[in-house]
């Protein structure tokens, strides 16, 4: 079989694309997909957006039609192409026409991770592995006696579920860290481990100071399994890796959680990527991680979860336009904490309740810890870059450090307002 190379594909950069993984599984590729961005005006062009959404495998959603007004972004398949963009004409939806072909910067984004992997250090001016950032995790440990390593169990896949305890005295509040639940969103990882990094080594008087204070429960990939297929076969995959019924895998484990499970913003779909799965707590990863936070009850004063991508900052409800007890304290603080995300960049965030701010999403990790546990300091980041960006998931390597600098300011203020509320007790 012979193939032609064109437009300066690199050998290496082939001879990845077409590689098979362990699993049996080729790289998916997205030739010829189109990136569309689609403005619905109207209550029923919003129903018509929302209904292909529901329907159809061959359109990615890259975030979920919110409101009538905003723009979001959709992947469409060569196939699809002339039924999509008929029904948007058909209904006078307006649209732009983003990529003609995604696939390119898929190819360009790992050619680079190939070049990268070669020199074998573990920084930020790029995207790691699951792999990488264990072996990193391990390092901190050997390295530092204030990190001691932490095992919540195993994936569907035998993969652990790995995070660190970093704590410089007994008995302080505990802040949790909770990374890559949605596997496609790489720069979730990437800015928990930056601001792990920091909080060991910042000689920033501000970061040490809510280092020292808090017991820092850190885990990067709360969705190992997702994560590595991202890097392996598929880079859009979200869900988790457990097979349900036959071409459907996995289900979305920020969706998964026992608190008003598939109430809302859910699908009963085992191929959609809102599945919340046949239970609560049907994957092996968030029942793990939740009882592993269950064994902290008491300690943890703080629950923060990290995604992409729109600038956001999230409290619960998610379930429900209800507001939740301390909703006041949770949107002072959130504006707060926008306000001095934005100092050092300009980074503009838009906060608020998940209902309202977002869309209606039931079963969070967030909302879990807010309502099971009763950690009443419970926020999503939802990171770089904003809503209009044409892809993304696809944050170019040199934005990861800058999102971790102004991530941090921000964590900074969260925490500092939320103490000076009292929510923040001593445990001993």
């Amino acid at each position: 079989m012979k193939w032609n190379v064109a437009h300066g594909t690199s050998l290496v950069a082939l001879v990845a694309l077409l590689a098979t993984v362990s699993d049996g599984a080729e790289l998916a590729r997205y030739d010829n997909y189109r990136l569309y961005q689609v403005t619905p005006r109207s209550e029923e062009q919003f129903r018509t957006i929302a209904a292909m959404e529901q329907a159809s495998d061959s359109l990615i959603f890259l975030e979920t039609a919110r409101k009538v007004g905003e723009k979001f972004n959709v992947i469409v398949a060569p196939h699809k192409l002339a039924d999509f963009s008929e029904t948007l004409e058909s209904e006078y939806i307006p649209y732009q026409v983003i990529d003609e072909n995604v696939q390119r910067s898929f190819d360009d984004e790992r050619i680079r991770l190939t070049n990268k992997r070669a020199k074998g250090v573990f920084d930020w001016t790029d995207y790691h592995t699951l792999e990488e950032i264990h072996a990193w995790l391990d390092r901190l440990a050997a390295d530092h006696r204030e990190v001691q390593l932490l095992d919540a169990g195993r994936s569907y896949q035998n993969r652990t579920l790995k995070g660190v305890k970093l704590s410089y005295g007994e008995g302080n509040p505990g802040v949790f860290l909770e990374g890559g639940i949605h596997a496609r969103e790489w720069i979730s990882p990437a800015t928990v481990t930056y601001i792990l990094n920091e909080l060991i080594t910042s000689k920033d008087p501000k970061v040490r100071a809510m280092a020292e204070k808090y017991d820092w429960y850190v885990f990067p990939n709360a969705n190992p399994d997702g994560y590595a297929y991202t890097f392996q076969v598929n880079r859009l995959w979200r869900k988790t890796r457990k097979p349900y019924g036959i071409g459907c895998y996995g289900a979305d484990p920020n969706r998964n959680w026992d608190f008003h499970w598939a109430e809302q913003g859910t699908s009963s779909n085992p191929c959609s990527d809102t599945f919340a799965g046949p239970a609560a707590f049907s994957e092996v990863e968030t029942k793990s991680l939740s009882s592993f936070v269950d064994s902290l009850r008491g300690k943890l004063s703080a629950y923060l979860a990290f995604h992409s991508y729109s600038q956001l900052l999230l409290f619960p409800y998610g379930h429900t336009s209800e507001h939740s007890p301390n909703h006041q304290d949770l949107d002072e603080i959130a504006a707060a904490t926008v306000k001095s995300l934005a100092q050092r960049y300009g980074t503009q965030y838009v906060y608020g309740n998940v209902y309202d701010a977002i869309y209606p999403a039931s079963g969070s990790s967030v909302d879990w810890s807010y309502g099971v546990q009763d950690v009443k300091i419970a926020y999503t980041y939802e990171l770089r870059p904003d809503g209009d960006s044409w892809n993304g998931f696809v944050l170019p390597p040199k934005q990861i450090v800058p999102t971790g600098e102004e991530t941090l300011d921000s964590l900074v203020t969260l925490l500092e307002e939320s103490a000076r509320r009292g929510y923040y007790k001593s445990t001993n």
